[in-house]
């Protein structure tokens, strides 16, 4: 058995964890992946070569960097029996919330809410994905994930071409309240998902602090929403809403690119 440690300089949060899983699975050389969020870092446990998970992990584009590779006598590895259950919690809260937000958003006419909600469908995917084809196949799990993709592009090209309407129109000032509430209301979720997400962990990588730190987006941009509300009130403009509505389609689009590159 070998233990090859990787450096992977975009992973903030759990989804990326889940994706590089998706990745690497179907490699029968792979004994165990063991994550460090905190500190991003990825370890595996394979018997042969590294050259093809080194690949792997190379063409998510997550800053994966091979850091060393050396024999280890580690044969038993605890499995986390709960981590169907708990990908299922997370998954349920971020549909839950893609819902609410979709809903408000477009009653309050914000684009920022719109957009979040579609954040949060992403991150619906990214766990939905692995739940929906447990037991499959390797080409299921990328014919699930190229759909996935196309489909949160789609979505995304959309609101871009709803915010360009309402830039250049006359629309009415989006509902502040209902922005900043429903984004407060989101925050909570998200930062119950890692907590949720980092139960799964041992007790030396698992602390929330960290995870946080080191930021998820979901939690940068739930803030985003929050200034914009305030911004769009005092300014008495839409103009934040539809500019922090624009940063978010860019990081939904960026998220379904990763995706779609699960299916290759």
């Amino acid at each position: 058995m070998k233990k090859t440690i990787f450096e992977i300089t975009k992973m903030d949060c759990p989804s990326e964890e889940n994706l590089i899983r998706m990745k690497l699975d179907g490699i029968s050389s792979i004994a165990n992946l063991e994550f460090d969020i905190p500190n991003r870092k990825l370890t595996v446990f394979h018997s042969g070569e590294i050259d093809q998970i080194e690949k792997s992990v190379i063409e998510l584009n997550l800053g994966g960097k091979k850091i060393s590779t050396k024999q280890t006598d580690q044969t038993e590895f605890k499995e986390n029996k709960n981590q169907k259950k708990l990908l299922w919690s997370v998954l349920v809260i971020n549909f839950a919330f893609f819902i609410i937000e979709m809903t408000t958003g477009i009653i309050s006419k914000s684009m920022g809410l719109v957009a979040d909600s579609l954040d949060m469908l992403a991150d619906s995917f990214v766990y939905g994905i692995s739940l929906f084809a447990v037991g499959g196949t390797v080409i299921k799990k990328k014919r699930i994930a190229k759909l996935a993709g196309y489909f949160q592009i789609i979505l995304a090209i959309i609101g871009f071409v709803e915010v360009l309407r309402r830039f250049f129109g006359d629309e009415k000032l989006p509902d502040f309240s209902t922005m900043i509430i429903v984004s407060i209301f989101a925050l909570i979720a998200n930062g119950i998902c890692l907590y949720i997400l980092q139960k799964s962990k041992s007790k030396e990588e698992a602390h929330m602090k960290a995870s946080m730190i080191f930021t998820s987006n979901d939690v940068i941009i739930n803030l985003g929403v929050i200034i914009a509300g305030i911004l769009v009130h005092y300014l008495s403009s839409n103009k934040p809403d539809l500019i922090i509505g624009t940063i978010v389609f860019i990081l939904v689009i960026q998220g379904a690119f990763r995706i779609l590159k699960l299916s290759k």
